[in-house]
């Protein structure tokens, strides 16, 4: 199987690195800034008592032109489009897309360029970040790809890229309904994000206020209550350990986008927030602290994108 996977940061290079350190035919596409700090320093992963060093093989947008069999789509909301483009090369008759984005968005983007048939759902579960360094930093369990057809049927090819993905030791357990768990993995990922967001702070920091801990539950009864309606209620297990995350006290736990906001860096504020309470909207689902918290969010980027004055 020749496996391409657009983007080597956090998540995508994690499980990337993962494959090509246990001898998968693998190729990263990464943009040429990318590619000059991979090409001098290696692809380096450690932490949970992992120590790898890579030497990764690479491509960029000019030099990608062959099909892959499995294109694993690993980048930020906000630059979806152009490595759409940049990976349309790699994607011939046979080729199985994965996309690990948060939300749902983009599967109607993808589906729109390469065809229902082509895009599968993907719901990826790892908790990495990228140092000073662009080196991968995993920070703790659980390192885990869950993938499925989007109509819940099985299919060969889901079980061969499962096989790939557990030889390279990441954990890909069988999902009845994919598109089901990429509700629920949302309603988790807007939950940290709406509450990291609104109180400036980690869990931990919210949670040692006045007031603090009731933020968590309620933003996270706002994004369950919209799964439910939009017809994927959230298990209660994954309630329950979800409201773990969101009150534990001390926990120093905040989501990539309250990270971009406090580097003063765009968001993913309409893929993971903006379209979620579009949603919310469409079926009647009251979200004000969802809603306030998109709002702040779209002030952040406005600023972002606003043209200096003198």
């Amino acid at each position: 199987m020749r496996i391409l996977t657009v983007g080597a940061g956090a998540a995508g290079g994690y499980f990337g690195a993962r494959l090509a350190h246990t001898g998968a035919d693998l190729t990263f596409l990464v943009r040429p800034a990318r590619a000059a700090a991979l090409r001098e320093r290696g692809l380096r992963v450690r932490g949970m008592g992992e120590d790898l060093h890579l030497t990764p093989r690479l491509v960029t947008a000019d030099t990608l032109s062959s099909p892959y069999d499995l294109v694993l789509l690993s980048v930020k909301s906000t630059a979806l489009r152009e490595a759409t483009a940049d990976l349309a090369p790699a994607v011939g008759p046979g080729t199985a897309i994965v996309p690990l984005l948060n939300g749902l968005a983009h599967l109607d983007h993808l589906t729109a360029r390469f065809g229902g048939d082509a895009v599968l759902g993907g719901v990826a579960r790892v908790v990495t970040t990228l140092d000073e360094h662009g080196d991968i930093v995993r920070m703790a369990p659980p390192a885990e790809l869950a993938l499925g057809e989007r109509d819940g049927r099985p299919s060969p090819r889901t079980g061969e890229i499962r096989a790939a993905l557990t030889a390279a030791g990441i954990d890909s357990p069988p999902v009845p309904d994919v598109i089901a768990a990429m509700w629920h993995k949302w309603v988790f990922i807007a939950s940290l994000a709406a509450a990291t967001c609104l109180a400036r702070g980690a869990v931990g920091e919210f949670n040692a206020v006045p007031g603090g801990p009731a933020l968590g539950p309620a933003v996270l009864a706002e994004a369950a209550a919209v799964s439910a309606a939009a017809g994927h209620p959230l298990p209660d297990t994954e309630h329950a350990a979800t409201t773990r995350v969101l009150t534990t006290p001390g926990s120093p736990l905040t989501p990539s986008l309250y990270r971009d906001l406090s580097a003063g860096a765009p968001t993913e504020v309409e893929h993971v927030l903006g379209d979620l309470t579009d949603r919310a909207r469409a079926l009647s689902v009251p979200t004000p602290l969802l809603d306030l918290a998109t709002l702040q969010l779209r002030v952040h980027q406005r600023r972002l994108t606003r043209p200096a004055t003198a």
